[in-house]
């Protein structure tokens, strides 16, 4: 049986209705792919906190955990890990939003998501963000 590894995700939502997307560096795992902002959930951590710190480290921005609504959670098995990732929306944070650890941030309507090449655990969470927006 594989690993389990629980990866929170967030779909920043902007005054436009588009989500945002970062392009993960070339040199690391899935490189060059589009994904949902966040990160892996470290034991003993709530996934909003991880998110809080994630959106901070990658993005620069500043979230109450009151403005994280959850959406949607996607399921999927690696080669040799299965991943748990829930999903939740954000539409009001502090901050300028700057890609710190991606190669480049992209602010895209949601209907437009599947133009954007990205992981196979991401993609399924597109339709309930058009769904949603």
């Amino acid at each position: 049986m594989s690993r389990l590894l629980i990866v929170a995700a967030c779909a920043l939502v902007d005054a436009d209705g588009r989500v945002l997307i970062a392009r993960r560096p070339a040199d690391k795992t899935l490189g060059g792919l589009w994904e949902f902002p966040g990160g892996k959930v470290e034991a003993g951590e709530p996934p909003e906190a991880t998110l809080i710190r994630e959106l901070h480290e990658e993005l620069g921005i500043e979230v109450d955990p009151a403005c994280l609504a959850p959406l949607s959670f996607a399921s999927h098995a690696y080669d040799d890990f299965h991943l748990l990732m829930p999903l939740w929306v954000c539409r009001k944070w502090q901050g300028i939003v700057e890609a710190r650890e991606h190669e480049a941030l992209k602010w895209v309507r949601p209907n437009r998501l599947r133009d954007y090449p990205m992981p196979p655990a991401d993609a399924p969470l597109i339709p309930a963000l058009i769904d949603l927006l």
